[in-house]
């Protein structure tokens, strides 16, 4: 007897760490998953100020690599999807990056601008570098640094500004630099969220990226796992009273503010349940 439990042991380790391989297997599917494979995100609109249905891109926070999704995948769930309009919201290569990195985020705009469509785009407090501006303006896209323009789209008006913003001083007021529009469909850009300011401006849609939607996500609704901005765990769970901007629609009164989790993996691919995204959002008209 005693000889058949030592002729089993063998086989119970080998099981043992098959098992072990497969649970590996299975988290560095989980991880791949989260962290280097694109979804689109739909999202949607409505507005009176709007005549006909039109159709945004918006992409933010690349955070240009080496590797991870590239940019071809990137164009190309954008082409699929047609839009009227690309917005680009900043933070697409990492500060003090290599312009063989910093190359990246410029062809990809150059190629939807070759594609046909319009691209606007506001930087954040990553992507600074004058050449790298300078190269999205030579690429045919609009660059909007506390500029502004007016555009007919599907016989709708849009007004589009946008901001470059590092960080918002305390005198920060939208309002000495932009008039909102009412016979237009007012767009603001601007890479940071900052939900009070914004809401006392007013524009009809805010678009903004910047915070990775906090990287990790709690499933079930259960939000971020860390707010970044106010340094707090388990917001969601553990401090209800706070006001947590980490992704999505946030309303205020005549619009609303969304934030796109963006595509990049930046500072590390810790994103769980927040892949990283194209939105895809059509605004529609009220009624």
């Amino acid at each position: 007897m005693a000889e058949n439990k030592q002729k089993k042991a063998p086989a119970a380790k080998a099981g043992k760490k098959s098992r072990l391989w497969l649970w590996i297997l299975i988290f560095l599917g989980v991880w791949w998953l989260n962290n280097f494979t694109l979804r689109t995100t739909e999202a949607e609109v409505q507005s009176s100020k709007i005549n006909n249905s039109i159709r945004f891109a918006v992409i933010s926070d690349q955070h240009a690599t080496k590797h991870g999704i590239k940019n071809s995948t990137i164009a190309q769930t954008i082409k699929d999807a047609s839009p009227d309009i690309v917005f680009i919201l900043g933070d697409m290569y990492t500060r003090e990056s290599d312009w063989e990195l910093i190359q990246k985020p410029v062809d990809l705009a150059a190629d939807l601008v070759s594609a046909g469509f319009p691209v606007y785009c506001v930087t954040g407090e990553h992507d600074t570098d004058e050449r790298y501006i300078s190269e999205l303006k030579k690429a045919g896209t609009h660059v909007l640094s506390y500029d502004e323009e007016t555009i007919d789209v599907n016989d709708t008006r849009l007004h589009i500004m946008g901001i470059d913003n590092v960080y918002y001083s305390p005198t920060f007021d939208l309002n000495t630099a932009f008039a909102l529009d009412e016979s237009s469909f007012n767009i603001l850009l601007a890479h940071i969220p900052n939900y009070e300011k914004f809401a006392d401006f007013g524009a009809d849609l805010t678009l903004c990226g910047d915070t990775h939607g906090e990287m990790a996500q709690i499933p079930f609704g259960g939000g971020p796992l860390y707010y970044s901005e106010k340094k707090l765990w388990l917001p969601k769970l553990l401090h209800k009273e706070q006001k947590i901007y980490d992704k999505g629609f946030f309303d205020y009164e005549g619009g609303t503010m969304f934030i796109t989790s963006g595509i990049g993996v930046y500072p590390a691919p810790v994103r769980f349940n927040n892949r990283p995204e194209v939105v895809i959002m059509d605004v529609r008209p009220k009624g």
